[in-house]
């Protein structure tokens, strides 16, 4: 990342979907390569499948904002849900995308309007797809991994960490780290890591299911755009 270079993220999903760990894992992994970083969770009710976002700002410089994002340079988008069923508490699910932007989306076919791609055509906007609840269970066996399978559809997006400090942060974060979560979101944890024997398994698994939810990365494109109608 290059010095003043600051990126916003916010993450839209369903509770149960392990955004607000993944936002930590992404945040923690910026921080051990030399960045800076500040994480805030957002939700309502805490139970699976209410609307949840978490906030990700990361900067070369010190960051001093906290709490929403409202102008993210990135959207992801943990469940299609999220689009197609307005579970988000930010609508239009794009609203402050700044232009030039990117956004992620967890699904296996495209999910948005012809006048939102115009909208989003306008902001000159990236769309990426990744089926991650898909290549979880295929490679983690779980959809709980769902979350660790969007880090990796992020990371061959846009490299903000490096893959070491990814892998050292999930070490942290699962094998008993100082982070305390909340009780869904340690209940979440300890749903992932008990299917494995030892912690070691499962981020190896976790980095397999990086790499491969990263290869099955693909760029949608938009109207008046090079490849778009």
């Amino acid at each position: 990342m290059n010095a003043m270079e600051r990126v916003f993220i916010r993450m839209s999903g369903l509770g149960g979907q392990g955004a607000v760990t993944a936002a930590h894992i992404l945040g923690s992994a910026a921080n051990k390569d030399g960045l800076e970083s500040t994480v805030n969770p957002f939700f309502g009710a805490e139970k699976r499948l209410a609307p949840a976002e978490s906030y990700v700002r990361i900067s070369s410089e010190k960051v001093y904002e906290k709490g929403e994002v409202l102008y993210p340079n990135i959207i992801m988008i943990f469940h299609p849900h999220v689009i197609t069923m307005g579970k988000c508490y930010t609508m239009p699910f794009f609203d402050g995308l700044q232009e030039g932007g990117s956004i992620l989306i967890n699904s296996d076919e495209p999910l948005i309007s012809d006048e939102d791609l115009k909208r989003l055509s306008d902001l000159n906007a990236k769309i990426y797809y990744v089926p991650g609840t898909r290549v979880a269970t295929e490679v983690a066996g779980s959809e709980l991994s769902t979350n660790i399978a969007m880090l990796g559809g992020l990371y061959a997006m846009r490299k903000l960490t490096s893959m070491e400090a990814l892998k050292e942060s999930m070490i942290e974060r699962f094998g008993g780290g100082k982070f305390v979560a909340s009780g869904t979101t340690a209940a979440l944890d300890d749903a992932v890591t008990g299917k494995f024997a030892k912690v070691s398994q499962m981020i190896e698994k976790n980095m397999e299911l990086i790499d491969a939810a990263g290869a099955a990365l693909t760029e949608f494109p938009l109207p008046g755009t090079k490849g778009g109608e």
